[in-house]
């Protein structure tokens, strides 16, 4: 569900840019006012790669001739807390646009509102957290993920209609195109929560504190070692190996504006999706997750360099928070 920079229009992209950046520095200074345990900044960076890796992997959705991916929201939140999460996703998310061409630059608030604010800051604690409080029982984690899950898309989903339409994008007419995202997002948001309850359930059964810290904004006291060595693991093979079988289906937002426009993409005129668009293929490397001209050749090395990006940059982002609020305690 990454947008690109042709379905907005300067005013809502740079308007969705603030939004985004402030719900980024409402995050930074609630993880600055909590006690921001050492061992959530490894965590932090290896299921941020876990979540680059996955989103590699687009599924088929049988009889519809599209594809989904997980937006690794809801399992970020779970697994770190509501505000690691959006900082961890954001580092996912500006990985994608800058080296690999995943998303427009001027859309890249939108993307973080879309797929990180929505389910990190909105769903996590007013719907997942109240249901998995009844008890941490299988039952209680799959309906908490799937519910969560599909509610996050379709407001993210319908985040990306909105948008467009304040963007006054005409090709795209809204009861035409809402009634395209909303079913197939409802579709992919399923099958998230799925995987999301998968992994909970392994976490929880290896390490039952870390969802706990997460729900409560308590510090981690258990050895986290098993956890991270997993998602690392899982990051590197799914990055390095599952994304060559990743389906060749258009996602559901680019299956949308297809069955909408004939085409997956739309075109614009605008003088600064021109520069946005400049300015990206200076900085993506591997445009695509691919070489440049590379035929397909590159995936699994764009798997692994963008997964290891993404754990620095999602670690550096918590070790900073961290060791400035340690100093700023020294110092008092």
């Amino acid at each position: 569900m990454h947008m690109a920079d042709a379905l907005l229009s300067p005013t809502v992209g740079v308007g969705m840019c603030a939004i985004s950046a402030a719900s980024i520095g409402y995050s930074v200074y609630k993880m600055n006012k909590e006690d921001v345990s050492e061992k959530k900044l490894p965590l932090m960076a290896v299921s941020g790669a876990f979540v680059f890796a996955a989103q590699m992997i687009n599924f088929t959705i049988p009889a519809t001739g599209s594809s989904g991916h997980i937006g690794g929201g809801i399992l970020l939140a779970a697994l770190l807390g509501q505000y690691p999460s959006l900082l961890t996703l954001a580092a996912v998310l500006i990985i994608q646009c800058l080296f690999f061409a995943d998303g427009g630059l001027l859309a890249l608030g939108a993307n973080i509102f879309n797929m990180g604010v929505i389910p990190c800051l909105i769903i996590y604690p007013l719907l997942f957290k109240p249901l998995l409080k009844k008890g941490f029982t299988k039952k209680n984690v799959l309906i908490a993920s799937v519910l969560s899950c599909v509610v996050g898309l379709q407001l993210g989903a319908f985040g990306v209609v909105l948008e467009t339409l304040f963007s006054g994008i005409t090709s795209l007419p809204f009861q035409t195109f809402v009634m395209l995202m909303q079913p197939i997002h409802l579709a992919i948001g399923f099958v998230e929560g799925l995987i999301t309850s998968v992994v909970l359930m392994y976490v929880h059964s290896a390490a039952p504190q870390i969802v706990e810290s997460g729900m409560n904004h308590s510090n981690i006291q258990v050895s986290i070692k098993k956890v991270v060595a997993v998602l690392a693991v899982c990051a590197i093979l799914i990055g390095g190996g599952l994304s060559l079988y990743a389906s060749s289906f258009p996602d559901g937002l680019e299956w949308s504006i297809e069955k909408v426009t004939g085409s997956t993409e739309v075109e614009s005129q605008e003088a600064l999706h021109e520069s946005m668009e400049t300015i990206q293929e200076s900085t993506s490397f591997m445009p695509d997750y691919d070489f440049k001209e590379g035929e397909g050749t590159g995936t699994s090395v764009a798997g692994l360099v963008g997964g290891a990006m993404t754990c620095a940059l999602a670690g550096l982002a918590g070790a900073i928070i961290y060791f400035a609020k340690k100093k700023s305690k020294e110092g008092a």
